[in-house]
Parts: C-alpha cells; structure tokens; sequence
C-alpha cells in the first residue's frame, strides 16, 4: 500500500521540534543522521562543526500508518515556514486529544482553542513554537 509522510524542513532546530514531537507521541526515531555523517564529498571544503550538527534525515512514527520526516536547511536554501499546509492529528478519545493540544501548546500561538463544535467534533488549532500548523481533531461518536 502507498503511504503518504510529511516532511517537516528546518533552520537549525530540527532536533529541538523532532525531540519535542517524540515527547508527545511517545515513540521512537527509526534514524536519525546528521550531516557530519556524510562521507566527504569530492571538490568540496569540510563542512563547519556547526553545520554539521545539523539533522540530515530524522524519521518518527506517529502509529502504524503515519510518520514524520524532517531535515535542517543549509545556509545556501531559503528556509521558508509556509502556511500552506498543516498537521493533523486524529485522536481516538477527548483525552488525548486534550493531551496532544496541550502538548503542542507549549510556546504555541493558539489560533482556536481545543472545544466542542457545531460539527459534532472536539476541534483545535494552533501553531506550535516551531512555526508548524496543528490541527487537533475528536470526533464524537455519531448518533442515529
């Protein structure tokens, strides 16, 4: 089957939201690997102490059907924090969708609280510290 991943891109803090991430979804990084770890390439000066400690390639699984990737830029890309997409999280009760948005809300710009809405859902959303589009979702059972 096809599966679909969001990778996540970085300037410098990668680690930090990765670590933070894993701090919430209780998982474990299947690889992590820094640019350092790159043989030297041909032609090409070494790279700084600084730079390479940055993440070349980090991968988290959120649960059985999802995970998320990320890198660091490098000095020579544009980093750009867009606002043309968002996460979102799924939860499978009204507690951990609190948990996951009370999490994520550490540092966070809230843009609409976690609460009950017209549409049958637990529902918020925020932008977490990293400059990353949350969107926490419960949806209540359906009545007939």
């Amino acid at each position: 089957m096809t599966k679909l991943s969001i990778y996540l891109t970085f300037d410098g803090n990668c680690e930090a939201a990765f670590t933070f991430y894993r701090s919430i979804f209780g998982t474990t990084f299947t690889d992590f690997n820094r640019f350092n770890e790159m043989p030297p390439q041909d032609g090409q000066p070494p790279i700084s102490a600084e730079l390479g400690n940055r993440i070349m390639h980090v991968v988290l699984p959120i649960n059985d059907h999802l995970v998320i990737m990320g890198s660091d830029t490098m000095p020579e890309h544009q980093h750009i924090v867009g606002n043309n997409f968002s996460l979102s999280i799924i939860a499978e009760s009204k507690a951990d969708a609190d948990r996951f948005f009370t999490s994520l809300a550490d540092g966070a710009n809230i843009t609409m609280p976690i609460a009950d809405t017209f549409w049958g859902a637990y529902f918020g959303m925020l932008t977490d510290k990293f400059g990353i589009q949350w969107l926490v979702n419960y949806d209540y059972p359906k009545t007939v």
